[in-house]
């Protein structure tokens, strides 16, 4: 059979779990293309995409701005790797910096890449800028953390599949509770060697945990008073997803919610991946001022494709789309409405016991335990209803539609999901 033959669902789940490593547990439908908020199946049967690819399609699928753009590259330059210079990678680093507000840009790939990029960083300025004696640095992490699969990551990861027999685990990591500021403060105070804190504003993979008001801007301040860095991975919840370009940005005033002004949070080390190519290309980058990154030098850090050619011209269309169509509006506008037609439906239900998330990143939590397959059922029939999504913890369904719907399509999909979830009451 030719490898470009299409082939029906059971065809193709077939070849999978036979030639491929069974490292993930997919929902049961084979999806051949993607526009917009939609996806169709092999068979042709549309539905919503309420994923996005974990957040990393906020742009919509196969956006033609983000295609041309590397389409018109492609047939150009696509890799030279870093032992020449290319003539897009500076006006890209300058474009996201500006974008962003920082003084200069590491490029990677893939959000995991980027996060082990920013833990290099981090542990190389607490020895050579705040004077720890080398390998006595240890950086803060949050319980129910998701950073990734790296060797280095699960050794902090609190997912028992994703350490079991992965072992031995790398030390230097410091876990506290999530949303606990007297936590944080405590482990600063009493060890002189930490380096720094990795955060997500919002836990994506946990269950979408949104932490207390407050919460990052006082973490922050912690980190500042122990001259600790403060390191946001907003691999999944930057790029417009919770309603604000970054959500470090909370709840500031800034009328123009794609600002790279003041923040309410200003990351010392800010992680972005996913949503930074609009799912066309893995692009990741770390961000931060001077006075940290210049603590990278060369032969201190490096990947064969990050900072390409194409992936630049990917990025700097991907964030153009976010501006120009104001998605951190749209998400925020739109996910109020989600939450608040779903809480109306939660008030009566028996199987739905709570929504919560900010602007289009949201989960429902299902009224059963985490080792139950309601949740997945429930997925499964909001897939035969024409909407897709994935449960996370077992009994947790998150919901995160492309950021270019609108609100007609929006209010379909919360009928979708409550005409569902009346069918297990």
């Amino acid at each position: 059979m030719s490898v470009l033959e299409r082939t029906k669902s059971e065809e193709a789940i077939a070849l999978e779990n036979k030639y491929g490593a069974h490292n993930y547990h997919p929902l049961p439908v084979v999806l051949t293309r993607g526009e917009g908020v939609y996806v169709w199946d092999v068979d042709g049967k549309k539905y919503y995409d309420f994923l996005s690819a974990y957040s990393a399609v906020n742009q919509g699928h196969c956006h033609p701005t983000i295609i041309n753009a590397m389409s018109e590259q492609a047939k150009t330059l696509t890799l030279t790797s870093r032992a020449f210079y290319n003539d897009l990678l500076g006006k890209y680093e300058k474009f996201a910096t500006e974008f962003f507000g920082f003084d200069k840009l590491l490029p990677m790939n893939t959000g995991a890449e980027a996060v082990e990029t920013a833990l290099k960083i981090c542990r190389k300025w607490a020895y050579e800028k705040k004077g720890l004696d080398e390998n006595d640095a240890e950086i803060v992490v949050c319980e129910n953390n998701f950073h990734g699969r790296t060797t280095t990551i699960i050794s902090f990861s609190n997912d028992p599949v994703a350490r079991k027999n992965f072992g031995p685990y790398m030390q230097g990591f410091i876990k506290i509770e999530y949303d606990n500021l007297n936590a944080l403060e405590e482990v600063l105070s009493s060890n002189k060697n930490i380096a720094g804190f990795l955060v997500e504003p919002i836990q994506g993979e946990a269950g979408v945990y949104v932490p207390s008001e407050g919460y990052l801007k006082r973490a922050k301040a912690l980190c500042e008073k122990y001259n600790v860095l403060f390191i946001a991975d907003e691999v999944q919840t930057g790029i417009a997803r919770t309603g604000r370009l970054l959500a470090t940005c909370g709840n500031c005033s800034c009328p123009d919610k794609n600002c790279s002004g003041t923040p309410e949070v200003k990351p010392d080390v800010l992680i972005l991946g996913k949503a930074l190519s609009g799912g066309a290309y893995p692009v990741s980058a770390v961000l931060a001022n001077n006075e940290i990154m210049e603590v990278i030098e060369p032969g201190t850090h490096g990947s064969t494709f990050g900072g390409n050619p194409l992936a630049a011209a990917v990025a700097m269309a991907a964030l153009k789309v976010v501006k120009e169509e104001a998605l951190a509006e749209n998400a925020d506008r739109l996910g109020a409405i989600f939450r608040r037609e779903l809480n109306d439906y939660i008030k009566e239900s028996e199987i739905c016991s709570l929504v919560r998330g900010k602007g289009l990143l949201n989960a429902i939590v299902i009224n059963d335990d985490e080792e139950s397959d309601t949740a997945w059922n429930v997925c499964l029939r909001l897939r035969d209803n024409g909407l897709l999504a994935k449960p996370t913890h077992g009994n947790i369904i998150r919901f995160a539609p492309p950021l270019v719907m609108t609100e007609a399509e929006l209010r379909d999909c919360v009928s979708i999901i409550i005409k569902t979830l009346k069918e297990f009451e």
